[in-house]
């Protein structure tokens, strides 16, 4: 008998369990899959990890025989994250770009010279983690000594990452440890004007995430049962959708939940654009609108809409929708959902007047090179009309540099996309392989 590969995710309100085998031609047959709530409100998440597992060896027909099992989660609440550059443009921006392409929840980030107004926002957040930057290698140095001398003073007992300007490395290290911090350096996340770095510090990120989430209660308890890294399900997902990206081109994931709506997307861009670009965006980006969800965050959707003969009451909604008419009002709140997202994540065309004319340049990034959408998560697979819904934002360029008509869309019905970023790590030639007969399938 093969052996079992069992992936666990434990998100915030639903626990997922899928069972695969590896066949031989490196391909990943799905056997089964399980749902349970997430019992962090019991104080263990373990349980609704058991009745997951229990629900696919019922639906395998059989138990799992000493199964490989992987894990992704954000039932813990994420690693909340505060962030901490010189400039906007540069390594403000970078830092931020490297926390969320790791899955961390970025509560803060500031600007050149910390003052007490920031040093209080901090204590009030009580971040898992901090990320501060700064400064292209040889580059400016006074401010960024500073900086780490204010976060010392904070005497929080929390990793803090240092990626800025490589030349203060050993100060900033030795400011920290004086102060019992837990120090990790990383490479500068701009290390030159224009150029982006921030693959190490996303690394750093997943370290730290694995480390906390073993706090959660009971997660303690699962860590046992694997011998790979927990990852968070953001960072899965996008490992998912970086691996999707190299096998069949670039691609744009959309994720929809009931509280917030994630955007990633793996692309260079066009041609035609990449000399009209302003400043650097990362190959991979991910966004999180932690404001857009079709059930907790509903209310926010409804306030923004701008069609008042929607009818929607917030009393209407519902997290699992039943009836046609619960499922129209949460295709409404994920067609809004989908729509604000993307504009906030695709780059924007801008006329800017120069001393030889007007000219056009894009700030943010450019999705007009993208070939495949895909749809992930609970409202966009789970609700007819998903692929419509995509399809919509599939306009070209406009104002916004998005997917152009007519690129391949897909849904991930099984919900597996997370699942199989989960497995990446080890597996990255068999994912591969099943991403390609996935789309083979739905083409």
């Amino acid at each position: 008998m093969n052996e079992d590969i069992l992936t666990i995710e434990i998100g915030s309100t639903i626990t997922k369990a899928n069972a695969f085998e590896l066949l031989p031609e490196m391909v990943f047959r799905h056997l089964a899959q399980g749902f349970a709530t997430t019992t962090v409100a019991e104080g263990d998440v373990g349980l609704g990890v058991e009745q997951a597992l229990a629900e696919v060896e019922a639906n395998l027909g059989r138990s799992l025989n000493e199964p490989n099992i992987f894990i992704n989660s954000s039932a813990a609440g994420g690693l909340r994250m505060t962030v901490h550059g010189l400039t906007q443009s540069m390594t403000a921006r970078a830092a931020h770009e490297a926390a969320l392409g790791a899955g961390a929840i970025v509560k803060l980030v500031t600007v050149g010279a910390l003052d007490a107004y920031d040093l209080e926002a901090i204590r009030d957040i009580r971040p898992n983690i901090i990320l501060l930057a700064g400064g292209v290698d040889y580059g400016e140095k006074k401010i960024i000594v500073q900086n780490a001398e204010s976060l010392a003073s904070l005497g929080l007992q929390i990793p803090i990452i240092y990626a800025g300007n490589a030349v203060i490395r050993k100060p900033i290290q030795e400011i920290f440890e004086s102060a019992g911090i837990e120090t990790l350096l990383a490479d500068n996340v701009f290390p030159e004007v224009d150029v982006l770095n921030i693959e190490p510090v996303r690394y750093l990120i997943q370290g730290v995430f694995n480390r906390h989430i073993i706090h959660g209660p009971g997660m303690s308890r699962l860590g046992t049962l694997t011998d790979h890294q927990i990852l968070p399900t953001p960072g899965a997902v996008l490992l998912a959708a970086e691996l999707f990206a190299e096998t069949l081109g670039d691609c744009l994931v959309l994720d929809v939940g009931g509280a917030t709506t994630d955007v990633h997307s793996v692309s260079e861009g066009s041609r035609e654009w990449a000399d009209h670009l302003t400043q650097p965006e990362p190959r991979s980006k991910r966004t999180v609108e932690g404001d857009l969800g079709v059930y907790v965050n509903a209310g926010n959707i409804l306030a923004m809409a701008d069609d008042m003969n929607t009818n929607i009451h917030i009393d209407a909604v519902k997290a699992l929708p039943q009836t046609e008419q619960e499922m129209a009002y949460t295709r409404w709140l994920c067609t809004r959902a989908v729509e604000t997202a993307i504009r906030r994540h695709a780059g924007v065309v801008m006329d800017v007047y120069t001393p030889t004319g007007k000219r056009q340049v894009v700030l943010g990034k450019d999705l007009s090179a993208v070939k495949y959408v895909i749809g992930t998560g609970g409202a966009l697979t789970r609700i007819p009309g998903g692929i419509e819904i995509m399809r919509s934002i599939c306009t070209g360029v406009g104002k916004y540099l998005l997917p152009v008509p007519g690129v391949a869309v897909l849904i991930d019905r099984d919900y597996l996309f997370s699942a199989f970023g989960t497995l990446a790590g080890v597996y990255p030639e068999a994912v591969k392989n099943t991403f390609l007969a996935w789309v083979a399938d739905q083409i």
